[in-house]
C-alpha cells in the first residue's frame, strides 16, 4: 500500500465516522459531454481519458468538462479545486490507477448511504460514463498545493511582468512550461493541470496573449490561497 492510498483511506475513515458528506438531496446537474469520445457498453473500471490513452488535446477537454461538472455537482461537499475541508474525502489523494478508479466509479454510480441517510446521491444513471470519467480526470490532475505555494513568488513575478509588458511572451511560456513540468499531482497522475500549465499553454498558442496568461495566473494564484 502506498502513502497515497494510506492517506486517502485515513481521510475517508474520518469522513465516514464523522460528519460524512452532507450532500442530501441536491439534484445532480447535467453536463455537456458532446465533445468527448463516446463510451459504449458496460461501465469501465479504468479512466479512458488519461493523457497516455487519448493524447493531450482530448485529455485537456476532459479536464475542462470535468472541472465544470465537479464545480456543479461535487464542490459543495468535496471542496473547491477538490481541496476538502475535512467533512468529505479529499479526492486529490485517490490514486490515478485501477484501485482508485474502481472505488471512484462505484461511488459515482451508486452513491453512498449511511444509517439510512443519503450522504452522496447516485450520479451514474443521471450523468453517464463520459461525465463520470471527465470529473475523474479533473480530480486526478489536481496539483500538489504545497508545490504551488513554493513557486507562488515566481509565478506572481511572471504574472506581473506579463501584465506590465516587461516579460516576453515566448520566454514566459518556456519558463512556465518548465515550472509546470515539475509540479506533481497528489494522485500520481503524470500531468498536473496547474495554473502554470494553463498559462504556458495560452502563451504557447499565442505568445502575444500576455494579458490572458496574466489573468490565468491571477485567478489561479488567488484560488490557491
Amino acid at each position: 500500500m502506498t502513502i497515497r492510498i494510506a492517506t486517502f483511506a485515513a481521510v475517508l475513515a474520518t469522513a465516514v465516522t464523522g460528519q460524512a458528506f452532507g450532500h442530501g438531496d441536491v439534484a445532480p446537474q447535467a453536463m455537456d459531454v458532446s465533445t468527448l469520445p463516446a463510451i459504449e457498453g458496460d461501465w469501465l473500471t479504468e479512466n479512458p481519458y488519461r493523457v497516455a490513452a487519448v493524447g493531450e488535446e482530448v485529455w485537456a477537454e476532459a479536464v475542462r468538462i470535468g472541472a465544470s461538472g465537479y464545480n456543479q455537482n461535487c464542490a459543495r461537499c468535496h471542496g473547491l479545486e477538490s481541496i476538502s475541508g475535512g467533512l468529505a474525502p479529499d479526492l486529490r489523494f485517490l490514486e490515478a490507477e485501477e484501485y482508485g478508479d474502481e472505488w471512484y466509479v462505484e461511488r459515482f454510480r451508486e452513491g453512498y448511504t449511511q444509517n439510512g441517510i443519503t450522504k452522496m446521491p447516485a450520479f451514474g444513471d443521471l450523468l453517464g460514463q463520459e461525465a463520470a470519467w471527465a470529473i475523474r480526470t479533473y480530480i486526478e490532475t489536481r496539483p500538489d498545493d504545497q508545490a504551488i505555494e513554493e513557486i507562488t513568488p515566481e509565478l506572481a513575478a511572471l504574472r506581473d511582468g506579463l501584465s506590465d509588458g516587461s516579460a516576453d511572451g515566448s520566454d514566459a511560456a518556456a519558463r512556465l512550461a518548465e515550472i509546470a513540468a515539475g509540479i506533481e499531482t497528489l494522485s500520481g497522475a503524470p500531468l498536473a493541470d496547474s495554473v502554470a500549465f494553463r498559462a504556458a499553454n495560452a502563451l504557447t498558442a499565442d505568445p502575444t496573449a500576455t494579458a490572458k496568461a496574466a489573468e490565468i495566473l491571477t485567478i489561479g494564484l488567488s484560488a490557491a490561497k
